[in-house]
């Protein structure tokens, strides 16, 4: 699974404690540390539907995990 997030966010590292608690292997792609991952976090987010709610209500959409079968949701819980 790939997680967008960034450190500045509670709920991100929230998220990966809770993953590596349980030992459930991720990619962190931390969107504020370099300008490509920001554009791939960018183009994903402004192109994917499952997006649109978050930014309807205002949101950055982080964290976002990425499923290996390309799913994409905001909870960690999907993953517990």
């Amino acid at each position: 699974m790939k997680i967008y997030g960034t450190d500045l966010c509670p709920d991100c590292l929230a998220a990966k404690k809770i993953l590596d608690e349980k030992n459930i292997p991720y990619d962190y792609v931390d969107v504020t540390k370099n300008i490509a991952d920001l554009k791939a976090f960018l183009r994903l987010r402004d192109t994917s539907p499952a997006f649109d709610e978050v930014k309807k209500a205002g949101n950055i959409g982080v964290p976002a995990f990425i499923s290996e079968d390309g799913a994409i949701t905001f909870e960690v819980e999907a993953y517990e």
